[in-house]
């Protein structure tokens, strides 16, 4: 937004812009000469716009049409990761109770003889 600007002289007489903010001090103040020559610089977006052809209107409106939809698409996809990330640490921070199959199969698994146990005693039998 722009801001209006007060227009009053130095001691040796030069033209000054200052401008103030809410509470009324002033905020910035230039030479009349140095924000002229940047107000010249800088193409307001109406002037931009009245420069324009109707082509030109037509393929920028285009380009922001694009760019609009690749903005929504990537932030759909940004939180589509992180709504993922959150369900991944959600899991292996609180992984679901065991069900009885799975605690009797450890329980197997934990009971039973090693294998080279099992495999002596059977040679041993085959031998006598």
């Amino acid at each position: 937004m722009a801001t209006r600007r007060t227009t009053m002289r130095s001691r040796t007489g030069t033209k000054l812009y200052a401008v103030r903010d809410e509470s009324g001090k002033f905020k910035d103040i230039q030479t009349y000469k140095r924000a002229h020559a940047a107000d010249m610089r800088h193409t307001s977006k109406a002037e931009k716009v009245a420069a324009q052809g109707p082509i030109e209107k037509k393929v920028r409106k285009a380009a922001d049409d694009a760019v609009k939809s690749v903005k929504s698409s990537v932030r759909g996809a940004v939180a589509a990761v992180q709504r993922a990330a959150k369900r991944a640490v959600k899991q292996v921070a609180s992984p679901p109770p065991e069900g009885k199959r799975t605690r009797k199969k450890a329980a197997k698994k934990t009971t039973r003889k090693p294998a080279v146990k099992t495999t002596v005693k059977k040679a041993a039998k085959k031998t006598s």
